[in-house]
């Protein structure tokens, strides 16, 4: 798996070994190589979208009318 490989890239791959193990075909160890290939790839997407969550600030209003930035999470800045 490439470092640089984009969120997209990665899923697509995923969803790739998922119907190829889905189908039942493959030989145990390819099945397991390609199962373990999936868990990784699932974990870098999920640390992906952990590290956007993060980088998100979202702009509210408060009942004041003036605006107040909060995390994706709901933390205030």
């Amino acid at each position: 798996m490439n470092e640089k490989e984009t969120f997209e890239t990665s899923i697509k791959r995923l969803e790739q070994i998922v119907g190829e193990l889905e189908r039942g075909d493959l030989p145990l160890e390819e099945s397991l190589a390609k199962y373990e290939e999936g868990i990784e790839r699932l974990r870098r997407c999920h640390s992906m979208l952990e590290d956007t969550k993060k980088k998100i600030v979202m702009l509210t209003k408060n009942p004041d009318g003036s605006l107040k930035e909060d995390d994706f999470e709901g933390k205030k800045h």
